[in-house]
């Protein structure tokens, strides 16, 4: 495996998937810090000329 330079870490591809999906890697001491485990459900949406990745929230139930 290559050892990447530091400024060169957080440097990421964008892979297509067999079904048309694209998925991005993300850096593994960030969701280490951040305390996230696998199967985490996460919310991604769009802000500016970036994306915004937020742990999902349960939507609560409203009474009638």
């Amino acid at each position: 495996m290559v050892r990447l330079k530091p400024e060169e870490k957080n440097i990421r591809k964008i892979q297509k998937q067999a079904n048309g999906s694209m998925t991005v890697t993300l850096p593994a001491d960030f969701i280490r810090e951040l305390k996230w485990k696998g199967g985490l459900k996460v919310t991604v949406k769009k802000r500016g000329e970036g994306l915004l990745v937020e742990v999902w929230k349960k939507p609560v139930a409203t009474k009638k």
